[in-house]
């Protein structure tokens, strides 16, 4: 077996490894941080990528160590919520904290060689898997956007997962480990922000309404946990043929209204599993193998960012949004219809 290289250590380059020692190839990752680390990420995983974590023996690891199946969903605009509807499969949620660490782990048992604190200078040549996760998008139609994600205690949950809108913001809370609750929220602005790391924590409170502050009257954050990141990419984009093997955020990433984004990555690494192994048994060269996992990504993905990228600007709609949270019979064959676009 011919040697792989995967430079990053994210949910796509572990998964990557795990997977590619599963089948013997000999696999080298580098990692530039350390585990276990925070993400700005909203920690709710559903879809194909929880029946990956199975196949990789880490489901159960998660669910022992704290993670958390989500089934029911509840939606607020403003103080305007929908009823309680199920979701059509359960969701895990976990902190990246936690999962990113049960990853490096398995990668590691499995016989990988992990290097943290790496920063890889090599060049992207034949058997280097580029994993560094998202592009940078400063500007989106004339909007930055920023993410921040906190823990926090003393947050009382209507559903297992919940989505607050406002104007120019959206926040999700899950139950993650112990009595964790992720607040995660996405804001546009049209100006920069200096003073937004002493301000995080009203940009995560006040930007959704009534309903959200309500919610918090006791709320304790976890400052540890704090991750605040600009210029994400909220386009759907999937990159070109660069000459550099991707997997993960690198290749593309789904609009964040949608909570596929931790999916889309393990999916994305689990796709290139085949080919990679190929490469490395001496079945097919290097170019042949990148092009054929390109390919495969843009079949499978080309139809869910469309779709996603309808549902991201509508929840920025007030029209739209006012409408699906007042409808409130719609909504169990809207999400089900939703998840299906998504995920399928």
């Amino acid at each position: 077996m011919k040697p792989i290289t995967i430079v990053g250590g994210g949910l796509a380059g572990l998964t990557l490894g795990i997977a590619l020692r599963r089948e013997g190839v000999p696999v080298t990752l580098h990692e530039a941080g350390q585990y276990p680390r925070h993400r700005v990420c909203g920690e709710f995983l559903s879809g194909r990528g929880v029946e990956i974590l199975r196949q990789l023996g880490v489901y159960e690891a998660a669910l022992a160590a704290g993670a958390r199946e989500a089934k029911t969903l509840k939606f607020f605009s403003g103080d305007t919520g929908t009823q309680i509807v199920d979701m059509p499969e359960p969701a895990l949620c976990i902190s990246r904290y936690r999962l990113d660490a049960l990853l490096a782990d398995a990668f590691i048992g499995r016989g990988g060689v992990l290097q943290t604190g790496s920063r890889y200078s090599g060049g992207y040549a034949e058997g280097v898997i580029q994993a560094t996760g998202r592009q940078v998008q400063t500007e989106v139609a004339g909007w930055r956007w920023i993410g921040i994600k906190a823990h926090a205690l003393n947050v009382a949950l209507e559903a297992d997962l919940e989505m607050h809108f406002g104007e120019n913001a959206y926040v999700g809370l899950c139950r993650v480990e112990g009595k964790r609750v992720n607040v995660c929220g996405l804001f546009r602005t049209k100006e920069a922000i200096p003073d937004l790391k002493k301000e995080w924590d009203k940009w995560l409170l006040g930007a959704c309404g009534v309903a959200l502050t309500k919610k918090c009257p006791n709320i304790i954050f976890d400052k540890d946990s704090l991750c605040v990141v600009a210029g994400l990419p909220v386009k759907s984009f999937q990159n070109s043929d660069t000459g550099v093997f991707s997997v993960g955020d690198a290749v593309t990433m789904i609009p964040p209204v949608t909570g596929n984004g931790m999916s889309l990555a393990i999916e994305s690494a689990w796709k290139a599993v085949g080919v990679i192994q190929g490469y490395a048994s001496g079945q097919i060269s290097w170019k042949p193998a990148q092009e054929l996992a390109r390919q495969g990504y843009a079949r499978s993905y080309d139809r869910r960012l469309r779709w996603a990228a309808w549902l991201q600007r509508g929840v920025f709609s007030p029209l739209v949004r006012g409408l699906l949270v007042r409808s409130r019979p719609v909504w169990p064959p809207l999400l089900r219809f939703g998840f299906g676009v998504t995920r399928n």
